[in-house]
């Protein structure tokens, strides 16, 4: 039994000011008004892929379950580890690749299909949301 204890990291004197920069920094915690008028906040993060991705291997997890397929059987089938599809299905793979979903799909019956579509915009331009006060 390994009984070292892990060595504390040895910062130089420009990493201590970097994070002591950092520390101060961010003592005062701003409001959401405070970003706004500083010109730092950019908005919140869009969860729209987020959350269909999460519908997409919630109703995967279904299909499996309906199949009567265990977690052992989809992982031979996939060639995927076991834990690993555990971890999609449990929320705590937030972002899983296509090749993934693709082979999870493909070992529960299923086939992942991909299209696109025109973009709705409603103003010219590169689709970024302009931050207010900056130009």
């Amino acid at each position: 039994m390994n009984t070292k204890r892990p060595t504390k990291p040895k910062w130089a004197e420009s990493d201590r000011a970097r994070h002591k920069a950092i520390r101060t920094e961010f003592e005062h915690c701003p409001t959401q008004e405070e970003l706004e008028a500083s010109g730092d906040y950019e908005g919140p993060i869009k969860s729209g892929a987020y959350f269909s991705v999460k519908v997409l291997v919630h109703e995967l997890k279904q299909a499996r379950e309906a199949a009567g397929l265990t977690l052992a059987a989809v992982s031979k089938l996939a060639g995927m580890d076991q834990a690993t599809l555990s971890r999609l299905e449990n929320g705590r793979q937030p972002n899983p690749t296509v090749d993934t979903l693709w082979r999870y799909a493909r070992a529960v019956g299923k086939q992942l299909v991909l299209t696109h579509a025109n973009a709705v915009t409603t103003k010219p331009g590169n689709g970024k949301v302009p931050v207010p006060g900056r130009k």
